[in-house]
């Protein structure tokens, strides 16, 4: 299966590099940081012969486009996440999406959103805002967000994905930190919760912690999707 990039867009600070297949294919959004997409693309390849077309989407302003609303920082030293999740959500189906679709030589058969860390979160917060993603992935997503899971229960999704997968490292709720002890509990019940939706929900832990493989984490969390 041969991809190839198919154009280099910019939508203001951000780059999206596509990687388009010519038949009729699912894509894949990847919010990214670092520019780890190629890596990610090349492990997922490496996993499924499924075809697929692939964006990657690099120069978020990471806490501040990717969280749902504002809270302090939870990690001394580190920036307060100050709630730009629905104005970032705007410019990507507004703006991103449609100069991606128009790089495409067929429609895609669904469209699946998929994140990191905070972008896995942001991956979720989307299914309550928009209908626009049928499958969804959060590798190791940042679910000690505050009130996101009390958010979940309140809310309905603007549209049931047909897949819905988590992960986890094993190691990531040991810490100190009382905010970020609450990721495994809240991720397990996200899962369970969706699950019992009859939504088809997959929950992975792996070995490790927030940083152990997060490239190969989330090509093994996409591959699941396209099946």
């Amino acid at each position: 299966m041969e991809h190839s990039v198919k154009d280099e867009i910019r939508a203001g600070e951000k780059t999206i590099i596509l990687y388009s297949e010519s038949q009729t294919a699912p894509l894949v959004l990847l919010n990214t940081v670092d520019g780890e997409g190629e890596k990610v693309f090349q492990a997922v390849k490496g996993l499924t012969d499924k075809a697929f077309s692939f964006a990657c989407i690099d120069g978020l302003d990471w806490n501040n486009e990717l969280s749902p609303w504002a809270i302090p920082s939870v990690v001394k030293g580190d920036k307060p996440f100050s709630g730009g999740a629905d104005k970032y959500l705007q410019q990507l189906t507004g703006d991103i999406l449609p100069q991606i679709m128009s790089q495409l030589d067929k429609m895609p058969t669904y469209i699946a959103l998929t994140g990191y860390s905070l972008a896995g979160l942001f991956a979720l917060y989307a299914a309550y805002k928009t209908d626009k993603f049928s499958r969804i992935a959060c590798g190791s997503g940042s679910f000690w967000y505050p009130d996101f899971v009390d958010f979940v229960r309140e809310n309905k999704m603007c549209r049931e994905p047909e897949r819905l997968y988590f992960s986890l490292g094993n190691k990531e709720a040991k810490t100190r930190n009382k905010v970020l002890q609450t990721v495994e509990v809240n991720t397990s019940y996200l899962a369970e919760y969706y699950s019992k939706m009859g939504i088809k929900t997959l929950f992975e832990l792996n070995v490790g912690n927030h940083f152990y493989q997060e490239s190969e984490r989330m090509a093994k969390a996409i591959a699941w999707l396209l099946k």
